[in-house]
């Protein structure tokens, strides 16, 4: 490569080069890339076209796949397709399920999760961090109701560009409209420079959450397996078949019996043979 940025010749993505590029994120993270994506993924790598300071597209490809660098491209690559769509309460009917019957039917169980040890909860694919968030504020809410209470939250995602805006706790103004003004009011600043349209999450929001990098496609999770609540919401459709049992198996597995998992709303688990039996809508018990 050179010092200094050649004029861009061509910045198309060829069909050839595009199905190339789909083979190796569908093998390295399930995802598929279907025709239709191929404007998104054209215009995501532009700007590490820029960043190599390549003459096009296919100047990348041939960079990334012929000439061995796939290897030190492989994170910017997966962190410039993954689709990254998140709100705080986002499908807020999860949320009211966990905070109106979820946690109390955890309660009963015999290992007591929050009195005899921690409510251990992961949000598997997090993106910049608004669904672990939202459970953090959710669950300091429910502790100032019933101390002593203890929970732990994890957070895993593939990107590691998300995983860093997510360990910040900075978000844009418009992104606090979801959450309710009350828990808004204790959990949540706006920032004081008028120029600066942000919110910063408090201190005890940001440091309820562990944030880790993680690869639903890798044999084996890095994680515990007396999960009481796993979200798992709007990944599945960006697998094939096989790859949504594949990776539900092993989520069930780090999945406590009398545990909930949460789906998205547009999908389905159903004939995917899990230990699983449906509660109310994209919400499953762990049997």
């Amino acid at each position: 490569m050179n010092d200094t940025a050649p004029r861009v010749i061509n910045d198309s993505l060829s069909q050839h080069d595009f199905t190339r590029l789909g083979a190796i994120i569908q093998e390295h993270c399930g995802i598929r890339m279907p025709p239709t994506k191929r404007t998104m993924v054209e215009g995501r790598l532009r700007r590490r076209v820029r960043a190599l300071k390549l003459a096009s597209m296919h100047d990348y490809c041939r960079y990334v796949l012929d000439e061995g660098a796939l290897d030190n491209e492989l994170v910017n690559l997966i962190d410039a397709v993954t689709t990254n769509k998140t709100d705080f309460f986002r499908e807020i009917e999860h949320f009211r399920f966990l905070d109106e019957r979820g946690l109390d039917a955890l309660s009963r169980l015999p290992h007591r999760p929050g009195r005899d040890r921690p409510l251990k909860c992961w949000s598997a694919a997090c993106s910049t961090g608004a669904e672990p968030y939202t459970l953090a504020m959710l669950l300091h809410e429910h502790a100032r109701a019933q101390s002593p209470f203890r929970f732990d939250i994890i957070a895993t995602d593939i990107c590691t560009e998300v995983l860093a805006t997510a360990k910040l706790g900075i978000y844009p103004a418009d992104m606090a409209g979801m959450i309710p003004k009350a828990i808004a009011s204790r959990y949540v600043r706006r920032s004081r420079d008028r120029d600066d349209p942000t919110i910063r999450l408090i201190p005890q929001i940001r440091q309820s959450v562990r944030f880790g990098h993680l690869n639903l496609m890798d044999a084996q999770y890095p994680v515990a397996t007396d999960m009481d609540v796993i979200f798992f919401r709007n990944i599945l459709i960006y697998f094939d078949k096989p790859t949504q049992k594949a990776v539900l198996h092993r989520l069930c597995r780090h999945l406590r019996p009398g545990g909930f998992l949460f789906v998205g709303h547009s999908e389905t688990i159903a004939n995917m043979d899990l230990p699983l039996t449906q509660v109310a809508s994209a919400i499953f018990v762990r049997s």
